[in-house]
């Protein structure tokens, strides 16, 4: 025989009453609230330093694009250049960009001029008192 069949007979929970099971629950469940609180925030900070990782390369791979635009900038106007004089070049290039900006502004204002359409959530509440009341419009 083994020295574990040898041994005392181990503390099994299905011997003990109900009363004090129901006892223990209290502080069971406040270790496993422990326990998964302690697993969440684990996870979190995991999840948080790799985040944080990765945004500080997309931070870093933005700062390379933005160079990468002047560079294209440059390589347009040299372009540019070979069939116009270099400062006719660059100042064709510094006209589409400004088009460009003035019609990304003009479509940016159409949609600021939208904001104020909505109802606003007080409007809906009023039309809402209205329909329980029984007037106005509304769908019956």
């Amino acid at each position: 025989m083994s020295d574990r069949n040898r041994s005392e007979p181990r503390y099994d929970k299905r011997d003990e009453s109900l009363l004090t099971l129901v006892g223990q629950l209290p502080g069971v469940v406040s270790n496993l609230v422990k326990a998964e609180i302690a697993n969440l925030k684990t996870q979190l900070a995991h999840k948080g330093k790799y985040a944080g990782i990765g945004a500080a390369f997309v931070a870093g791979a933005a700062v390379f694009l933005f160079f990468a635009v002047g560079v294209l900038v440059a390589v347009l106007i040299l372009a540019l250049a070979l069939v116009m004089p270099s400062w006719l070049a660059a100042l064709c290039v510094f006209v589409l960009f400004v088009l460009v900006a003035a019609i990304l502004v003009l479509i940016a204002l159409r949609y600021f001029k939208k904001i104020n359409e909505d109802p606003s959530p007080m409007d809906n509440v009023k039309e809402d008192i209205k329909a329980v009341k029984g007037l106005g419009e509304y769908d019956r």
